[in-house]
C-alpha cells in the first residue's frame, strides 16, 4: 500500500507543525516517515493513515524530530566549516599569500606605532563592514525564500555563517581593552594581534564575499532541486 500525493503533503505539513522549517530537512523526514508508514501497513494493513503516522513518529523518541534535525545541522555546519577552510587555505598560497603578508605587516606596524587606538579602529571597521554585508545578504536570502516559499538548511548556514565569528571578534575586543595596556604592549603582543587581525579579516571576507557568491553552486551540488526554485 502506497501513500497518496495528498498524504505526502500532509506529512510535509506535519513536519512543519513540529518546527522543521527547512525544506531539505522536511523532505528527508517525509521520506523516512513515508517508508516507515508503508512498512507498518504491510504488517497492519487495516491501520489508518493517522494511526500509522503517530506510530512512526513515536519511533523518533521524546524529542521528536529535534535529534535528527540537530544531527543534520551539525553535519552541515561541519561541511560549511570544511568549505570555509578550503577557501581560507588559498590565502596562504601564492598569489594570495602576498596579500595576507601585506595585511599582517600593515596591522603589525599600526599596532607598534598607534597601539590600542589602532587596534580598536581595525575591529570597528571589520565589525561594521561585516554586519552591513551580512544584513544585505540576509535581505537577499529572505526575499528569495519569500518568493519560493522554501528554506534550505545549508543556505541558512552559509548566509548566517558570519555569526560563527562573532564570539572570536568579541574575545579579541575584550583582550585588547583588558590586556594591551601601554605597560605590557610590546613587539610580541603586536605580532600576536597582527596575526589575529589577519585571520579575522580573511574569515570575514570569505564569509561575506566569497562563499555567498558560490552559494548557488554549493546548494545545487547538495540539492539538485534548488536549481528549479
Amino acid at each position: 500500500m502506497k501513500l497518496t500525493p495528498e498524504q505526502i503533503q500532509q506529512l510535509y505539513k506535519f513536519t512543519r507543525q513540529h518546527y522543521v522549517e527547512h525544506y531539505d530537512m522536511q523532505t528527508e523526514l517525509v521520506d523516512h516517515l513515508a517508508n516507515d508508514i508503508e512498512q507498518i501497513w504491510q504488517e497492519k494493513p487495516n491501520l489508518s493513515f493517522e494511526d500509522a503516522k503517530k506510530r512512526s513518529f513515536k519511533k523518533f523518541g521524546v524529542f521528536g524530530f529535534m535529534d535528527v534535525y540537530g544531527a543534520r545541522q551539525g553535519a552541515l555546519q561541519k561541511k560549511y566549516m570544511k568549505i570555509l577552510w578550503q577557501h581560507a587555505k588559498a590565502w596562504f598560497r601564492l598569489p594570495k599569500i602576498i596579500a595576507t603578508i601585506a595585511f599582517f605587516y600593515f596591522f603589525y606596524t599600526g599596532l607598534i606605532e598607534y597601539g590600542d587606538s589602532f587596534a580598536l579602529s581595525i575591529i570597528g571597521v571589520v565589525i561594521v563592514f561585516g554586519l552591513v554585508k551580512h544584513i544585505l545578504l540576509l535581505r537577499k536570502v529572505k526575499k528569495r525564500q519569500k518568493l519560493s516559499g522554501k528554506k534550505w538548511l545549508l543556505e541558512d548556514i552559509i548566509f548566517k555563517g558570519l555569526f560563527l565569528g562573532g564570539g572570536m571578534i568579541g574575545i579579541n575586543l575584550f583582550n585588547i581593552i583588558n590586556i594591551s595596556s601601554p605597560e605590557v604592549y610590546n613587539i610580541f603582543w603586536a605580532i600576536f594581534y597582527a596575526a589575529i587581525f589577519t585571520i579575522m579579516v580573511v574569515y570575514v571576507y570569505i564569509s561575506v564575499e566569497v562563499l555567498p557568491k558560490k552559494a548557488e553552486e554549493l546548494l545545487i551540488e547538495n540539492y539538485p532541486e534548488y536549481k528549479l526554485v
